[in-house]
């Protein structure tokens, strides 16, 4: 399935949440979006971004790993305006929702990465190894994370990290890409 039109179609977060959340959904978004900072390093890392990064995320406005994780790549995007993200209500689009299943299961945030002009680049999500190491160290069962962001929290500095590690691997796929460094004749 060719997934570029969705992200065509898709909305910028603040749209997304006003479309799709509660007013408690849209407080959670923005204390984690608050806590979420990012280090000098990680800043100047994505000020070096030229190539145009389209990201298409599915996603669920009353998704704690959603809420806990997108802000991120807001964040991403303030440093680095190359990145533009979009996002898709993942019950509302099921075609996309089968499209993306990880393990065959309905799982959300699911990033897509697409070229300037449509391409996919690559998928990922919808935790990050970081996470997943947390949750098993923990052992607590838990389906679907709290969305509670505490600023400093180990785990969500190394989730942040894990995502911009995606991120800057996908940078570098479209600034080496031959067919768009002959496109900016670069």
């Amino acid at each position: 399935m060719n997934l570029f039109p969705k992200f065509e179609a898709a909305l910028p977060l603040g749209a997304f949440l006003a479309k799709y959340g509660t007013d408690a959904h849209r407080a959670r978004w923005a204390t984690a979006h608050a806590q979420t900072a990012l280090t000098d390093e990680q800043k100047a890392l994505l000020a070096r971004f030229t190539r145009r990064t389209n990201v298409l995320v599915l996603a669920g406005a009353w998704c704690g790993d959603c809420s806990s994780q997108c802000p991120i790549f807001e964040r991403f995007a303030e440093a680095a305006p190359v990145i533009q993200t979009r996002y898709l209500d993942r019950d509302e689009h099921a075609d996309v929702q089968a499209a993306l299943q990880i393990n065959g299961g309905n799982r959300v945030p699911v990033a897509v990465f697409f070229s300037e002009d449509g391409h996919e680049v690559a998928r990922y999500g919808e935790r990050t190894l970081a996470r997943y190491r947390a949750l098993v160290a923990q052992l607590t069962g838990e389906g679907c994370a709290t969305g509670l962001v505490k600023g400093g929290d180990p785990t969500h500095l190394a989730v942040v990290q894990d995502w911009l590690n995606e991120f800057e691997r996908v940078q570098w796929v479209l600034r080496l890409s031959p067919r768009l460094r002959k496109l900016h004749g670069d």
